[in-house]
């Protein structure tokens, strides 16, 4: 086995134990990936085509999951402000609750620190690779102007408060 093969298994398989140890008996893996971006997602990248985006996925594949987790009551799914044929997803109490529940990782020890370098440094391998987006947080992005009553972002020209800062934006750029 080369070294490229070991570390392509190695990956499926932490990401298999990772989600076996965060999924809930009541949904699909599919539904608990799209209600955690959901709920780490700033209002500007609740869109279908953002979490299609994020999660590698179909449109038409996270449309039905939308839509299915929509009929559960575990999101919201109201019209974009700015473009009524858009569709804006959030999460609900309950939709809250169901990913309330997924716990800690395991004990990393010493090795957490470098464990995310690694970490970090694929997933930027990975994305540059596929011509994908960073998806980063508001606040290490290029266009966020932080301020004393939140911020701005100014690719977008809106006001940001304060919490999204620590929300993943769509529209990220690494500064």
């Amino acid at each position: 086995m080369t070294e490229d093969e070991e570390i392509a298994e190695l990956m499926d398989r932490i990401a298999r134990l990772h989600g076996a140890r965060r999924r809930s008996a009541a949904l699909p893996e599919a539904q608990v990936a799209a209600l955690d971006y959901l709920a780490r997602a700033n209002r500007f990248s609740r869109t279908p085509s953002a979490v299609a985006d994020y999660l590698a996925a179909t449109r038409g594949t996270v449309s039905q999951t939308l839509i299915a987790l929509a009929r559960k009551g575990l999101v919201t799914d109201d019209p974009a402000p700015d473009d009524r044929r858009s569709r804006i997803y959030s999460l609900t109490a309950e939709g809250r609750t169901e990913i309330g529940g997924t716990g800690t990782g395991p004990d990393w020890g010493g090795a957490k620190t470098e464990l995310l370098s690694g970490l970090r440094a694929a997933l930027a391998v990975m994305i540059r690779d596929a011509g994908g987006r960073s998806f980063g947080l508001c606040r290490t992005c290029r266009h966020h102007r932080p301020g004393e009553d939140g911020a701005l972002c100014a690719l977008l020209g809106v006001a940001l408060v304060a919490a999204e800062a620590d929300q993943i934006c769509a529209e990220h750029q690494a500064s």
